[in-house]
């Protein structure tokens, strides 16, 4: 085999001394195959070399670099010192974060009855615009040139009110008109009477328009009714007269003329008792006699008193035609008397209210709904576990920020089991009653002080995180971080003060208060804690 590095012989070898001739050609052999070798693998020799000295350089710089985690275990350790915060005054205060939604609640569809409007229900005027707000006496629209006037009440108009008619609706006109400051009488009784219409009359000159009138037949009914009461009154006069006639006795002249006849009889009695009876008469006396019995009979039949039945029947009869007249004509000018329509009265529960939406115009006809009113004041609804509500009083004072970052107050009007509430305005929606109580959840709800139109418009409609303050100090107090307090012996705390002086401290009784974000409220004997005292929290 022919070796890249072994050269072959020339004649110059060939002929070389044969006396130590043989060593010598192969030393000069091998010499010239690593001379070959070196020259021939240069750069393979180069590489070779840097790595073998790079890793020697490696392995002398290594015993002069010391790792950071060395450096520490070979350094020798600090001494222990004391960890100190400053004792400082600070308004401490507990709160209760919820997360609530902020609308115009209790939301309604407003119908009009229009049954009595008597033509097409057209609308023509009065239209209120979205985000009006509805008190008692607005006007809510104007149909057929009426109007519908807004009224506290939670009952639904069912019937055209007037002289007569009773009910609860009745009792809800009257308390309703005593709301507004009108007097409608006995506002305890259910029946609309004279003084209600009156009250009515008030109600209608207190916004602005005209009673409404009564149909033209009912005045030719009053007219009727007043002659026919006139015609009774002359009938039962007449019927009195007759009666009294009868009733009062004979005249004077019957009683003189009675008298004479009697005395007349008598003295011819007496007469006839001392005359002497002519021949053939012997019956004079007899006949006198029965002359004075039959005037005596005939006085006391005339002065007798009369029998009046049939006059007293006649006055009766005219009494009673008298009565129905009067109350025909009752009833007639209880016609006339101011009433109110089903179509001018509209009642609405938790005024004032917000206009939401109206779905008429000036001359379009009421056929249904006529628009949608909501609580006019907006309300934040929330949810709260019990252990948070519990400690939540109605009339507390919440923060929240506005959309636009702006912080804003708000006061709690309502803390109700969930499912308590359901009737409240602004209750939170979703969900069952008897599921809420079972998890145990309160509704919460909240009006905000005080804001702008811009802010209401901001607010409506979004999600805001409120914060409830449940428990605060009153004002500053001192105040140390909760882990420098500790317990004594006797089960009492303390606090370790620094002196100043290295690690020394000395150890201070506190009497604790309200604990809040980290901090505690902390009290001592006079002099031994003050503002700026350093306590210890840690070594």
């Amino acid at each position: 085999m022919d070796w890249p590095f072994r050269r072959k012989p020339t004649a110059d070898s060939s002929s070389a001394p044969a006396i130590g001739g043989t060593a010598l050609a192969v030393h000069n052999t091998r010499r010239q195959g690593w001379s070959r070798l070196l020259q021939g693998n240069r750069v393979i020799w180069i590489i070779a070399a840097v790595a073998i000295l790079s890793m020697v350089a490696g392995l002398a710089l290594g015993q002069f670099i010391t790792s950071p985690g060395d450096a520490a275990s070979n350094a020798s350790a600090p001494k222990p010192g004391l960890i100190t915060v400053p004792v400082e005054k600070r308004v401490l205060a507990n709160d209760v974060t919820i997360r609530g939604d902020a609308t115009y609640a209790d939301a309604v569809d407003v119908k009009i009855e229009t049954g009595e409007v008597g033509g097409p229900a057209v609308v023509t005027g009065q239209v209120p615009v979205v985000g009006a707000t509805f008190t008692p006496l607005t006007i809510a629209l104007e149909i057929a040139g009426r109007p519908v006037i807004v009224l506290p009440g939670d009952l639904p108009v069912y019937r055209t009110l007037r002289v007569g008619v009773s009910g609860p609706d009745v009792i809800q006109l009257k308390q309703a008109l005593v709301a507004v400051g009108i007097n409608p009488g006995d506002a305890a009784s259910n029946l609309f009477d004279a003084d209600t219409a009156s009250a009515i009359a008030e109600l209608y000159a207190a916004v602005g328009y005209p009673a409404p009138e009564s149909e033209s037949s009912t005045a030719d009914s009053l007219r009727s009714a007043s002659d026919g009461v006139a015609s009774a009154a002359s009938a039962l006069s007449a019927a009195e007269r007759e009666l009294a006639g009868a009733q009062s006795g004979p005249t004077a002249v019957e009683r003189v003329e009675q008298d004479n006849l009697v005395r007349s009889a008598q003295r011819a009695l007496a007469a006839a008792q001392l005359a002497t009876p002519p021949p053939g008469k012997p019956d004079l006396v007899a006949d006198a006699q029965d002359a004075l019995t039959l005037a005596e009979t005939r006085r006391d039949a005339v002065f007798a008193p009369k029998n009046t039945g049939a006059q007293r029947a006649a006055v009766d009869a005219a009494a009673s035609q008298l009565g129905s007249a009067r109350d025909l004509l009752a009833e007639a000018r209880t016609g006339t008397l101011t009433f109110l329509p089903s179509s001018e009265v509209l009642y609405l529960a938790g005024l004032p209210r917000r206009v939401d939406e109206i779905t008429v115009q000036r001359g379009s006809t009421v056929t249904g709904s006529v628009m949608k009113v909501s609580g006019a004041t907006l309300v934040i609804s929330a949810s709260a576990a019990k252990a948070d509500a519990t400690l939540i009083e109605k009339g507390a004072k919440a923060s929240f920020v506005l959309p636009d970052g702006t912080e804003k107050v708000a006061t709690v009007i309502l803390v109700a089991p969930a499912g308590a509430s359901k009737d409240a305005p602004g209750t939170p929606k979703g969900g069952s009653d008897s599921q809420k109580a079972d998890a145990g959840r309160y509704d919460i709800q909240l009006i905000p002080d005080a804001l702008t139109p811009e802010q209401l418009a901001q607010l409506q409609g979004t999600n805001v995180r409120v914060s409830i303050p449940v428990s605060s100090t009153d004002g500053e107090v001192l105040s140390v971080p909760i882990a420098a307090l500790t317990a004594g012996a006797g089960g009492e705390s303390r606090v370790e003060v620094s002196t100043g002086k290295g690690n020394e401290t000395r150890l201070v009784e506190v009497t604790t208060g309200l604990a809040a974000d980290g901090f505690v409220e902390v009290s001592s004997a006079a002099g031994e804690l003050g503002v700026d005292d350093l306590v210890v929290v840690g070594r």
